[in-house]
């Protein structure tokens, strides 16, 4: 009997520590943590999360959480980092253990409204003069403009020429060939596909394109040293393959770009000044382009 009894204290206590599953508290972690980039127009995927009616819509790709069934749900494998890429984008740090119990704790009871109410659109975090350009300021951009096609199941399927751009470790890769070279930003593909020195121009579905602010902020970001999150700067990819066109401007430079060609340089249909020419050179250990092929176009 006294058994019972304690089980039965023990249990209300353990009902009664519980608090009442509500949108409320997940609205909060979203609107600190996802909807900076999670809302609007440009949403990744059409994925809105700056509402619970958004949420429980989903994405295109269908919904992201299932109510009852947190642990099959893509919004807490996202963030857990059991589906890939991990959210949010401006990550490390993540979400804590805690926020995200919080969320598959509301999941898990159905996803009830409670007092909750929209979460409310988030600014961009802007450097304040003289800081350092990190990629928690420009992953926000990626995320609305170009993450909807260079990621894994994007709006093309696959990544376009496999350049992934839902991660700071992905965008600055350089396992295929290098498309950011910390610190010389008219040497890295992304700024001059963006700036549209390159062709494509991206994003793709432009225009409309990035405005100037944005461009602007993502070329700092490459000239402080593409930093992560955490403010730590990008390696030198020494040796790393790079590709691009663009015009010669003057002797051996492309849109004002430095290159370095020496007697072991392959020089194809003889490029003047004012022609637009394709570059493929590798980068060497001071971040200069070694050319080891210049073709006009």
């Amino acid at each position: 009997m006294r058994r019972s009894l304690a089980v039965a204290l023990g249990l209300a206590a353990w009902i009664g520590a519980v608090p009442a599953a509500e949108f409320a508290p997940v609205a909060k972690i979203l609107a600190e943590r996802c909807v900076l980039c999670h809302s609007g127009p440009s949403a990744p995927l059409d994925l809105r999360l700056d509402s619970l009616e958004a949420l429980r819509a989903g994405s295109r790709n269908g919904p992201v959480a299932r109510p009852g069934d947190p642990d099959n749900s893509e919004l807490i494998r996202r963030l857990r980092g059991t589906s890939q890429p991990r959210m949010p984008m401006t990550g490390p740090p993540f979400l804590s253990e805690a926020e995200i119990a919080t969320i598959s704790g509301w999941i898990a009871a159905g996803m009830p409204a409670g007092e909750g109410a929209p979460a409310a659109t988030a600014e961009a975090p802007r450097p304040a003069p003289g800081e350092t350009v990190t990629y928690a300021h420009v992953a926000p951009i990626f995320a609305r403009r170009c993450a909807k096609c260079h990621t894994d199941n994007g709006l093309m399927g696959a990544p376009p020429e496999g350049y992934r751009l839902s991660a700071w470790a992905s965008t600055v890769s350089a396992a295929d060939r290098v498309r950011v070279v910390p610190g010389q930003p008219l040497a890295s593909e992304l700024l001059r596909r963006i700036r549209g020195l390159s062709r494509p121009r991206m994003p793709f579905d432009g225009p409309p394109w990035l405005d100037d602010a944005e461009v602007d902020l993502i070329e700092a970001w490459i000239r402080d040293g593409a930093r992560d999150a955490a403010g730590e700067p990008a390696p030198v990819p020494v040796g790393a393959r790079v590709r691009f066109e663009g015009q010669l401007t003057g002797q051996w430079t492309v849109d004002g770009q430095p290159l370095s060609v020496s007697a072991g340089t392959r020089i194809d249909k003889r490029p003047r000044i004012g022609d637009r020419v394709e570059v493929r050179a590798r980068v060497a250990p001071d971040g200069a382009l070694d050319v080891t092929r210049l073709r006009r176009r």
